[in-house]
């Protein structure tokens, strides 16, 4: 009986492998904004401030802050490609999109701070 269980457990194990090898491996999916340039970005939460505009979410004086985090960002980006003939290095890349991040982060919170504007 011993003897059995043992050769089935072998077969079920072999059963087991022979499954996982005949499946592709599985690599981790990047998020949509490892995929997107910065222009993409920025054009993005450009959109997200015009919603949020258009859905009275966003003062005045918010708006106006989040332009310019975002006009901050697309002159930074200038002044990098300038210097590496239209280029971004890898540093520049990662200081562009943790700035984007940030700014993101900054229109979801005055979108959802309940504030509304003057009527």
């Amino acid at each position: 009986m011993l003897k059995h269980t043992v050769i089935a457990a072998f077969v079920g194990l072999g059963l087991c492998a022979s499954v996982a090898s005949a499946q592709p491996p599985v690599t981790p999916t990047p998020t949509d904004d490892q995929h997107m340039t910065v222009n993409q970005r920025l054009e993005n939460q450009h959109d997200r401030i015009q919603a949020g505009t258009k859905d009275d979410q966003l003062t005045k004086g918010e708006r106006t802050h989040l332009r310019a985090d975002d006009a901050a960002v697309r002159a930074q980006e200038k002044v990098y490609r300038q210097a590496n003939d239209g280029k971004l290095t890898k540093g520049e890349k990662q200081q562009l999109n943790r700035e984007l991040n940030r700014d993101s982060r900054q229109i979801y919170r005055a979108r959802h701070n309940n504030r509304k504007p003057k009527s």
